[in-house]
């Protein structure tokens, strides 16, 4: 794979809970194409869920679909567990979203990769990268309110990632996501403008 691949992608990445769903959002209202890693991710583990049937056990699938919660809790809390599904699933991750690009490519414009993991895992050429940032204490609280879940696991779901303000020094373009909804609206905006 060359980079030409990626000739015109941008990379959207960020924390949990930093709001990258909306911001994925709101670029589409702005005529963006955008390919996302999660929803592929999914599918994907639907795909081979026999697979993570003989990987993980019989629990973490249910009617061909993959429970993704359960599995979640052993992935996050199991350094080992999680290297063995990584190891599986980012190659045909990665494959899927060639694929997508190839096709993206073709509208000589720019276009948006949301990868979660984009700097932990380092795999795409992609020239250019854009952090939804927000604040760790902030992140945390979202976090909690979004899962439900107590302070305890949402910092362990969080130090599984790099720390927010290391992604934030490595991007080319930061979007601030520590005040409201109009706020952000106004960010992804004067990153429009930056981006054509």
């Amino acid at each position: 794979m060359n980079n030409e691949t990626f000739k015109h992608a941008i990379a959207l990445t960020g924390g949990i809970a930093t709001g990258k769903s909306t911001v994925c959002s709101l670029l589409k209202l702005h005529g963006f194409l955008t390919i996302d890693a999660d929803k592929i991710a999914h599918k994907l583990l639907d795909q081979h869920s026999s697979t993570i049937a003989s990987m993980f056990g019989e629990q973490y699938v249910e009617n061909g679909k993959v429970l993704r919660k359960e599995l979640g809790k052993i992935i996050f809390s199991n350094e080992e567990e999680k290297l063995k599904l990584e190891a599986f699933i980012h190659p045909l991750i990665k494959e899927e979203i060639e694929k997508e690009a190839v096709v993206f490519e073709k509208a000589g414009k720019p276009y948006f990769v949301d990868i979660p993991l984009f700097f932990e895992k380092m795999h795409y050429p992609i020239p250019k990268s854009v952090v939804v940032y927000t604040p760790k204490d902030l992140q945390v609280k979202r976090l909690m309110k979004r899962d439900n879940i107590s302070q305890e696991e949402a910092l362990l779901k969080i130090s599984n990632q790099m720390d927010i303000e290391k992604k934030k020094e490595l991007a080319d373009l930061v979007i601030d996501n520590s005040s409201s909804l109009v706020h952000l609206q106004d960010e992804v905006e004067r990153i429009k403008g930056e981006l054509v």
